[in-house]
């Protein structure tokens, strides 16, 4: 009987840390950093899951090194548009989020589900969204990284997973932000000199602060407004840097375009995070309604909220 017991503990051990819950992190509510409109709260780790380390990198690691490619699957829009051929030549896998960009081809693509790419010598294929929908060029641009989605368009995506409604959402961002593009295109606003440059500010001063501060984040919540725009949390450290620039690249994007100063009081955000860390079946019930729960093997990856 002691036996069985013993084997249940540890059992329920394993399970516990394989979950993100306040058992493995807290939010670091006194290193709060705040520019402008934007406000972040780092969330550090407090005991590392088990099982052994994730041996993952990050899409755009995988891209920029060139240890992976990304091409069209074929020429046909109708059967084309919604899927991109991935090749992963490393010894590693690949963690793709829902909502990372790949622009160029014959449109720009939205990445539609987490997933984890395992190393393979065969064609692998990823779901995507369509973020220009004026164009299905004959002639294939080069596909490049484009990071991710503000959190504006990703709540869309991961809501929804529609098309007309991620379109329908694009042309209010760029309407509201009073950008004139003929595709449609989600990334014509990087064009402007002047937004881009305003959103360079927000993204030069979090990168700055991340940068001094020491390895134990791994993730976020970030406040603009009167309201909560997003969180995003890994299992581990190393997943969560992978990530980091791209990542906070799409909520300093959203802060900069269409931020406001931040009233948000300190107890709503405690309340949210609650929701998400206090335990298990808590954490469930509140990101079925507001996110996404990531898994892998039975681990849980990647939490992301709006």
């Amino acid at each position: 009987m002691k036996y069985f017991f013993a084997i249940w503990l540890l059992i329920s051990s394993v399970h516990a840390l394989a979950q993100i819950t306040y058992e493995t992190v807290y939010v670091d509510y006194d290193s709060a950093w705040q520019y402008k409109n934007l406000k972040i709260i780092p969330i550090r780790q407090k005991k590392r899951p088990e099982g052994p380390p994730y041996n993952i990198i990050s899409l755009s690691q995988a891209l920029s090194s060139g240890v992976a490619t990304v091409t069209e699957r074929g020429t046909a829009s109708t059967e084309n548009v919604h899927w991109l051929r991935i090749n992963n030549n490393s010894d590693k896998s690949i963690l793709i989020n829902s909502g990372e960009i790949i622009s160029g081809g014959r449109q720009d693509r939205m990445m539609m589900r987490d997933t984890i790419l395992e190393p393979s010598q065969k064609d692998q294929y990823v779901q995507v969204m369509c973020v220009e929908e004026g164009r299905w060029s004959e002639k294939e641009k080069k596909l490049v990284y484009s990071n991710f989605a503000n959190p504006r368009l990703r709540k869309v995506l991961d809501e929804n997973k529609n098309q007309v409604l991620i379109w329908k959402e694009i042309d209010n961002q760029l309407q509201q932000g009073g950008f004139k593009t003929q595709t449609n295109e989600y990334l014509s606003r990087t064009i402007d000199k002047k937004p881009t440059s305003f959103g360079e500010e927000y993204f030069n001063f979090f990168r700055e602060k991340f940068k001094k501060s020491d390895s134990t984040i791994v993730g976020f919540v970030a406040i603009s407004g009167n309201k909560i725009i997003g969180s995003d949390i890994y299992a581990e450290t190393n997943l969560f840097y992978n990530q980091l620039e791209p990542l906070l690249r799409g909520y300093t994007d959203e802060a900069a375009y269409f931020g406001s100063p931040v009233s948000v009081p300190d107890k709503a955000v405690k309340d949210y995070m609650d929701k998400i860390l206090t335990d298990e079946k808590t954490q469930q019930e509140f990101v079925s309604r507001n996110g996404k729960i990531f898994r892998h093997n039975g681990r849980v990856v990647h939490i992301n909220t709006f």
